[in-house]
């Protein structure tokens, strides 16, 4: 695996050739913030070597670099999904990369649903920490020293500092966040109504099908995180409708604007 991590690596640098700042996950509807980057290179998935292709609707699959807030990026448009057939390994590879070439800022987006009964489907969440219900760990096999340490601490996994001045972006142009903890779940179906209240009752605020093993993987390397959300349905008891794919891609829509403006300013402090 090193071995891939190293060689897709060296592809990337080799068309970018200078540092960059920051990586961006873009979740599902989330796609848009590429309308705000200076746009340098667009590389499709199925170009890269080693990197998987991703199959949901709503993750376009290309790898972006560009400016945004005046500092490099690279924008993951699209994710990969464990629920995808995807093993761990290859849903966490494109971060493995990104540290590889030097990124230490990870910047995770997603839409998820809404556990938490002060939250309405619409609202941004920066996540504050997580509960991982995956499976299968992203960690699990025999650990490769030179990525990280066997047993790496998440007591501070998403940063304080990102969150605190996030809160601040966001009062300062009228957008109204909240924080949350968000629940990592394997997929694809929706969660059913005793699911949802499960989930609440362990101390989620959120779930989703995302984000968490990224996220294991880049602390594990020691890169410094910040996560934010969308809600796009309502798991609260007496809120829970029917939900489709394509009615969480259209709210995830609908509120990205705030996000990408939370997440530009957010970049460009780095």
């Amino acid at each position: 695996m090193l071995e891939k991590i190293k060689a897709t690596a060296s592809f990337i640098s080799e068309k970018v050739k200078r540092p960059i700042d920051a990586g961006i996950i873009l979740g599902s509807g989330l796609g848009g913030l590429v309308n705000e980057i200076d746009i340098e290179l667009t590389i499709a998935y199925a170009e890269i070597p080693n990197f998987p292709v991703s199959t949901v609707d709503g993750h376009n699959g290309h790898l972006i670099v560009g400016t945004l807030g005046g500092k490099t990026v690279l924008a993951m448009q699209g994710r990969f999904h464990f629920y995808e057939g995807y093993s761990m390994k290859e849903v966490t590879f494109p971060v493995r990369v990104m540290k590889q070439i030097g990124i230490n800022n990870l910047f995770v987006s997603n839409a998820s649903g809404g556990l938490n009964p002060e939250y309405n489907v619409g609202d941004i969440i920066v996540i504050s920490d997580h509960i991982n219900f995956f499976p299968e760990h992203p960690l699990h096999g025999k650990n490769i020293d030179e990525l990280g340490p066997r047993f790496p601490d998440m007591s501070k996994t998403y940063d304080i500092h990102l969150r605190n001045k996030a809160k601040l972006i966001a009062i300062k142009n009228g957008i109204t966040i909240k924080e949350g903890v968000y629940v990592g779940v394997q997929g694809p179906t929706f969660e059913t109504p005793s699911e949802y209240k499960m989930f609440r009752l362990l101390g989620g605020d959120l779930v989703g099908m995302s984000t968490v093993p990224e996220v294991i993987v880049a602390r594990h390397m020691g890169m410094t995180v910040f996560g934010i959300s969308i809600v796009t349905d309502s798991g609260v008891p007496g809120q829970i409708v029917e939900i489709s794919h394509e009615e969480v891609q259209e709210v995830a829509m609908k509120a990205e604007p705030k996000m990408t403006l939370i997440l530009k300013e957010l970049i460009a402090g780095l």
